[in-house]
Formats: structure tokens, sequence, C-alpha cells
């Protein structure tokens, strides 16, 4: 019944003081603003303008409703605003969590980069290796899910990032580190070092070991890629994390990593998925773009 337009008349005549001014301030005629000001009297059926004082001044019922436009325009213009910033990339809300673990250790770095370019984004990162994301992706409480493990859901797009070769992490001292590459049975003795998921999200479960019916020794749950990586240097395990993970340590000489199985060895590809209708906003985009590259 009441449009903005009407509170926006109502507005520009109680800050002008006449007819005239506020049709000049709204850019319309004196005779078009006096319509406008008629019509919304007709839907309301009450007077809001006292035509008889000089110059004419708001009713009860037009002061009443001048509060109204006074509460109601400021926010519909600043939620107006907001959206225009959204639709330029210069506003939004980034809430990022994986499923592919140590992709946080590569991730946390980029972030810089993508802040240079999107400022006014709000960025958060879950880092908890046992969050299971995808229904908070569905629930809108988070807004990019990185995975190695794409799968349909309605309303989410997936978006390829990257390929990578999963490596086994063993201490540079290790037996295991002589070998050119490992088969699932040079894992039976050993202590397999994995993030706290359940084993049907890991790779070196699913890929590797079950299909050749090869169980390790002992499962040691670990939070973190750093501690993963750390007690392997330690020799207090093995793990099996992306080649580009380790490369830090690799470097340092405190690791050594090798090919699992045969031909090219255990591979992956990190995906991204976002909510559909939101997958071509700017700062999304951006985001998607700058991860094609690890």
């Amino acid at each position: 019944m009441i449009e903005l337009r009407h509170l926006r008349t109502l507005l520009a005549l109680a800050e002008a003081g006449s007819l005239t001014l506020a049709a000049q301030r709204l850019h319309l005629t004196q005779s078009a603003l006096s319509h406008q000001i008629r019509e919304l009297e007709e839907r309301l059926d009450v007077p809001l303008l006292d035509r008889s004082a000089r110059p004419p001044r708001l009713t009860q019922a037009g002061e009443r409703l001048l509060v109204l436009a006074r509460r109601v325009l400021p926010l519909v213009d600043e939620t107006l605003g907001e959206l225009r910033a959204l639709g330029r990339g210069r506003a939004g809300r980034l809430y990022i969590a994986s499923e592919c673990h140590s992709c946080l250790e590569w991730l946390l770095p980029r972030l810089r980069h993508y802040r240079a370019r999107f400022p006014g984004v709000e960025l958060d990162v879950l880092a908890s290796a046992s969050l299971d994301p995808l229904p908070r992706l569905l629930d809108g409480s988070l807004d990019v899910v990185l995975s190695p493990d794409p799968r349909p859901l309605s309303g989410v797009v997936w978006t390829p990032l990257f390929h990578y070769e999963m490596r086994l992490v063993v201490a540079s001292g290790h037996p295991l580190a002589q070998r050119a590459r490992i088969e699932p049975a040079d894992l039976a003795a050993e202590t397999l070092l994995v993030y706290p998921v359940p084993r049907v999200r890991l790779d070196v479960f699913t890929r590797f070991l079950w299909p050749a019916g090869v169980e390790p020794a002992r499962v040691r749950p670990v939070e973190s890629t750093t501690m993963l990586i750390e007690l392997a240097a330690l020799g207090q395990g093995v793990t099996v994390l992306p080649a580009w993970a380790c490369a830090h340590a690799l470097g340092e000489g405190r690791i050594h990593t090798l090919r699992l199985g045969s031909g090219a060895g255990l591979d992956g590809t990190l995906h991204a998925a976002v909510r559909t209708a939101e997958a071509e906003l700017p700062h999304v985009a951006g985001f998607l773009a700058m991860l094609r590259h690890p």
C-alpha cells in the first residue's frame, strides 16, 4: 500500500518546508508531487497534508507517517548501498572450510593476496580437521568448501582447481626412505598417522590399502598437517599428504616422500564447492580464480 517513493516524498516535503522546494529536490513538477500525496491519502483514507495552512503542513497522520519514513529510509538506503557493493566485489562474506585438511596450510598465505584485492570482504577459515563442512554450506553458515571428493548436491556448484599427487611421508632415516615407490603391503607393519576423520574419507584407505586388503599395524589420529609432518619426521609413524604440503620439510631434509603404487601414483584433484546462486558474485568468483593454481 505504501511505497518507498511515497515515504521519500513525505520526507522531502518535511525537510524542504514547501511543495515547490520539495518538488525541486525530488526532480518532479509541483503538480506531480501533489498528485503523489493525494494518491497516498486516497490509499490510506486519511489526510496527510493540511492545505489550508500557508505553507501547507503535515497533519497528525502525516507526522506519524514521517516517523516511519525517517526510520525506514536510512535502513533501505544502507542496505541498497551494501547490495551495490556486494555486486561490485567491494563487500561480502567468505567463510571457508575444507575436507582436504592439508589445504588449510596452503590456503592461509594466499588469503593475504585475496585480502589485497577484496579488502571489504569479511573472511573466516574453519580449521578443525574433524569438521564435516558440506551441511554448513547448504544451510548458509559457510560459503566455500574445499574438497577432493565432489558429489552432486542440489544448489551447489563444484569448480575443479588443480591436480596433485599424494605422497608417503617418512623420516629421512626410515628404512622405507630407500625405496623408489611404496606398495600397500609395505604399510602393513607401520603406524599410519591420519586426520581424525572416518577412514572412508581418506584416499590412503579407500584407493590404496583397502583394494589390496591391507591394514596398517596401527592408526593414530593427528589434528593438523604440521603435526603429521613433525611426527613423521621424528619417526613416530608415516603419513600420506599432497606433495606440496611437504615441500618445506622436504627441503630441510627432515623427511623423505615416496610415490604410492605404480604409474603416476595416487593422484587427486582439489575442488571448491559454492552455492550456485552466489557463484558469480565478484568476491566469490575472484576467490575461485585465485585458487586455480597451487
